[in-house]
């Protein structure tokens, strides 16, 4: 009688854990998307490197890195991740492109939210 009891309660407990884990990876992986706006770095793009990274199990990011030539030095630890779900964009980037790269420092390298392409004036031929 005990048992009939006990294994349907152990059971339905570790498929609540199970549910509950999951819900806070789906959380953590969705959240990389928003990304504090605390720094400012603009510059022009020297480098290029995208990748498709394994995030967890069944979901991936979107990992683009950036080398940028600023006025006094060049920076090279720049990421900008992106969870891949349905409807999401990848930033587009050309080398050349004059940016401005809105986010914050985290551990050793700056993680963008925000890429905003400086438009430039072309001067017109005569």
């Amino acid at each position: 009688m005990v048992t009939a009891i006990v294994i349907p309660i152990i059971c339905l407990y570790f498929f609540w854990l199970t549910k509950k884990e999951m819900r806070e990876g789906y959380e953590k992986w969705a959240s990389l998307k928003t990304v504090p706006e605390e720094a400012i770095m603009s510059g022009e793009v020297v480098q290029i490197s995208e990748s498709r990274q394994r995030y967890n199990y069944s979901r991936y990011v979107h990992v683009l890195e950036l080398t940028i030539q600023t006025k006094s030095n060049k920076h090279s630890n720049i990421k900008k991740i992106t969870p891949l779900m349905k409807n999401t964009r990848i930033p587009s980037v050309n080398i050349g492109d004059s940016v401005h790269l809105y986010g914050n420092w985290k551990d050793d390298f700056f993680q963008v939210g925000r890429i905003q392409i400086a438009k430039t004036e072309k001067e017109p031929h005569t």
